[in-house]
């Protein structure tokens, strides 16, 4: 079953702020948050991540009914994908080298910014990319 195309760019969002956040302050905890939330989305999907609860709840009864729709697989890849940097910069962030926790959220908040400014979804390309070699593959 599709999605709608605006709950997983109002979640990059939302993303870009918590990381922005992170990356000022410093915070694990609130870094860890945001790696809760992406592996949420990666195993359940978007529409069932916080961010996509917000959205479905609070954003998406004001903008009216969704004009585009997308498959669900290859922003829950980005959220895997995303749970790995999270993941990286949490453990930068307790356990060090102290380089790793600001670089790993960097390029996550990075990855999330272009989905939220511009609509392009890195996670989601490299999703796509995948499927292409191996569907050549076979």
């Amino acid at each position: 079953m599709d999605i709608d195309a605006r709950g997983p760019r109002f979640g990059a969002a939302v993303t870009t702020v918590v990381l922005a956040a992170v990356l000022v302050s410093g915070s694990a905890w609130l870094l860890a948050w945001q790696t809760l939330a992406f592996a949420l989305g990666a195993a359940a999907g978007v529409a069932k991540s916080p961010y996509g609860w917000l959205f479905r709840t609070a954003v998406r009864p004001r903008i009216g009914p969704p004009t585009e729709w997308e498959a669900p697989q290859p922003p829950r890849f980005a959220q895997a994908v995303g749970l790995v940097f999270a993941g990286l910069g949490l453990v930068g962030y307790t356990l060090g080298p102290d380089w790793l926790g600001p670089a790993a959220t960097g390029a996550a908040l990075a990855a999330a910014f272009l989905n939220a400014a511009f609509g392009y979804c890195l996670g989601c390309e490299m999703y796509l990319l995948v499927r292409r070699v191996t569907a050549g593959a076979e």
